[in-house]
């Protein structure tokens, strides 16, 4: 974004009605409630016996995370896991008030919701009884959401880039 279009979008900002700039920030809040909610609730999960079992089907069966059970075990790669989660939804908490905040947020999020994502890509997640495509079944419905949390992700990523080139702590 260059500064001409970021000077735009300031000034277009400022002269915005009242009721624009809420609907706005209500809706930037919205986007943090719906990353930070999933994080702070699944993260906690991460250290239940029941997740850690949960996780099995879902790591063994993504080739590119398989090996996390090798290197920490069942357990310890949930609490890794949840560990991380927990840490990037307080990143997203403090990126109200910090630009670097937001941009550990951003990018730990980002990793986190690019890695759930891609295991679209090795589990099966369309619902055969249903005829398949697009059908979802019940793992592809729960990862799908993660397109968009890795969207809000990229945006406070990129928001606190440009905030960091502008001078902005």
């Amino acid at each position: 974004m260059s500064n001409i279009s970021t000077h735009t979008a300031a000034k277009a900002y400022k002269n915005a009605r009242p009721a624009d700039r809420l609907t706005l920030n209500v809706g930037r809040v919205t986007c943090l409630l719906g990353v930070v909610l999933p994080l702070l609730l699944i993260g906690v999960l991460k250290f239940t016996q029941v997740e850690i079992d949960a996780l099995k089907p879902l790591i063994n069966g993504t080739p590119w995370l398989a090996w996390l059970y090798s290197v920490f075990g069942f357990a310890g790669t949930s609490y890794l896991l949840g560990t991380v989660e927990l840490f990037t939804a307080l990143m997203f908490i403090a990126s109200f008030w910090s630009v670097r905040a937001g941009l550990a947020a951003g990018f730990l999020g980002a990793l986190t919701f690019a890695t759930t994502a891609s295991t679209l890509f090795a589990l099966p997640i369309w619902e055969a009884a249903s005829g398949g495509f697009p059908y979802l079944n019940f793992v592809g419905s729960f990862l799908i959401k993660d397109i968009a949390l890795l969207g809000i992700s990229l945006a406070v990523l990129g928001e606190s880039l440009i905030k960091t080139r502008a001078g902005a702590n």
